[in-house]
């Protein structure tokens, strides 16, 4: 499942530099997270880093993107090119 970020994001910008994927970006009024992209970190580290280091702990799984373990390897595998 790829992660989303609430409304609770203060845009403080701590979590771009978390991901290995570069999923998440500046969007219009907080940081977005690009589905595609988003891997929770998996092939990488045991839990999401960017939901780590959120002081608001805005970062959460995204309902409408569920996926296992296993396909977001795969979009790892697929992202790079592993």
């Amino acid at each position: 499942m790829a992660l989303i970020i609430t409304d609770e994001c203060t845009s403080c910008g701590i979590c771009i530099n978390e991901c290995p994927n570069e999923a998440i970006s500046e969007g219009n009024d907080k940081y977005v997270i690009n589905p595609d992209l988003c891997t929770e970190c998996v092939g990488f580290f045991n839990e999401p880093q960017c939901a780590i280091v959120c002081p608001m702990e805005a970062i959460v799984p995204d309902p409408e993107h569920k996926e296992t373990k296993e396909e977001l390897l795969e979009k790892k595998k697929r992202i790079h090119g592993e």
